[in-house]
């Protein structure tokens, strides 16, 4: 049987793809990577508060492996200091989540969503700095 979430979270799935698919910046892939996981720990938030634990456990699960695959691309010897704090702030992320899931904890899944907003941010700021020509290329 379908149901109305079934299609939400295809087209969901579909736009995500198309996204990541078109985007040649590697800086729009990390800013798409860190939407999508606010986004999961958002609804993971929604799933906690009326206690449905499957859904909930299953967004957590995703939002996870978004965040690890940031964490895998920071390059801290390009990075150096400031690549070692990102990855910190993401191991934090990533601690959060995973003690909000086992314990329900709404309080450590916003710590954890706080964390990867104010990353976003970073980007987001990135983005709307001019550029050299032939950079991101």
């Amino acid at each position: 049987m379908y149901s109305p979430n079934q299609g939400i979270r295809s087209y969901q799935q579909v736009g995500a793809a198309a996204q990541v698919a078109a985007a040649e910046d590697p800086v729009r892939l990390i800013q798409l990577l860190l939407t999508n996981a606010v986004e999961r720990l958002v609804l993971a938030r929604g799933y906690m508060e009326r206690r449905e634990i499957a859904p909930k456990c299953e967004q957590m699960a995703r939002a996870v492996a978004i965040i690890d695959t940031l964490n895998g691309l920071v390059d801290e010897e390009k990075g150096g200091d400031v690549a070692r704090n990102l990855r910190s702030l993401y191991d934090f992320a990533t601690l959060r989540a995973t003690y909000a899931n086992l314990k329900n904890d709404v309080r450590a899944l916003d710590e954890a969503t706080n964390v990867l907003r104010e990353i976003k941010a970073g980007w987001d700021g990135l983005v709307a700095q001019p550029r050299p020509a032939g950079a991101g290329q």
